[in-house]
């Protein structure tokens, strides 16, 4: 039996199949095929647009897929949450839908678009958004480079941004937030009646998620002097509390621990000088809580 994976092509897709490969399961691409291999016999993928997969997903064309919670509230597809995968094309945190407009515009809400015109990709939560406002406007759907639309030929746009640098660079300013998005692993409803299926799902949440937990953490493990413990110890910020191992050499214990890898820079030095030897940093592949 096979779980038939959509996964997202274009700009999720690098960062989508390194977190899987951090996961165990090594995805292969190929320039002319739609259906990359991966190491794992029991997955069937497919890389498909972001924005067709919950559709896709909710049709039972697929098992299962990776999709950002922008897309699935767009399409109003019916599908179940399996996990939340914090991640994204440029980093590990949610993407943002803005509104935004000139520079040099009068605008400071969404107010002061009525009767006016939008371009975007989300059309149909972009409309659902200005309804709640009570705000009458043109919205209108952006095939692409939405940010060069404004004001020749809108007056203002919904745009997906991480940083807020491309909407800097086209001399746009952000008017309000509408909706922030994360990257999360769904799946057909009827998929999960199969036991089978279910299991192989939730196992998958459990090693994507590990992988994503492991992001910026790096091991440290140290030979010390038992009567330098407490002070050691003292410079070891952790998940928990330190592994401590007793050694054959009397008086000497091993600590391990899993820190942030930005702290692991600052502190090796003081460690060596509080009298910690054979100091081995190790990259993580997955950290399981």
């Amino acid at each position: 039996m096979k779980l038939k994976l959509a996964i997202p092509k274009g700009s999720l897709q690098e960062s989508t199949i390194e977190i899987f490969k951090k996961a165990g399961i090594k995805i292969k691409p190929s320039e002319r095929s739609y259906f990359p291999t991966c190491n794992d016999e029991e997955l069937e993928l497919m890389l498909v647009r972001a924005q067709e997969i919950p559709k896709y997903v909710e049709d039972g064309v697929f098992d299962a897929g990776i999709t950002g919670y922008d897309w699935i509230l767009e399409s109003g597809a019916k599908v179940a949450g399996i996990c939340e995968l914090i991640y994204a094309k440029s980093g590990f945190r949610p993407v943002r839908w803005v509104l935004a407009a000139p520079e040099n515009s009068k605008i400071r809400s969404a107010k002061d678009l009525e009767g006016k015109r939008v371009a975007t990709e989300l059309v149909n939560y972009t409309k659902k958004y200005f309804a709640s406002k009570k705000v009458k406007v043109e919205v209108e759907f952006s095939w692409g480079a939405t940010e060069a639309k404004t004001p020749a030929l809108v007056d203002a746009i919904v745009e997906l941004t991480e940083t807020g640098s491309s909407l800097r660079a086209n001399k746009l300013k952000i008017i309000e937030e509408i909706l922030s998005s994360t990257t999360r692993l769904i799946a057909n409803k009827t998929a999960l009646k199969n036991l089978w299926k279910k299991e192989k799902l939730e196992n998958l949440s459990i090693l994507l998620a590990g992988a994503l937990a492991a992001e910026g953490l790096v091991g440290l493990k140290m030979n010390l002097r038992e009567k330098d413990l407490p002070k050691i110890s003292a410079q070891l910020p952790s998940l928990k509390n330190p592994t401590i191992s007793h050694l054959t050499t009397k008086g000497w214990v091993a600590i391990e621990v899993v820190i942030e890898e930005a702290v692991v820079k600052k502190i090796i030095p003081t460690l060596k000088r509080l009298g910690a030897q054979g100091i081995i940093e190790y990259p993580l592949n997955k950290v399981i809580y």
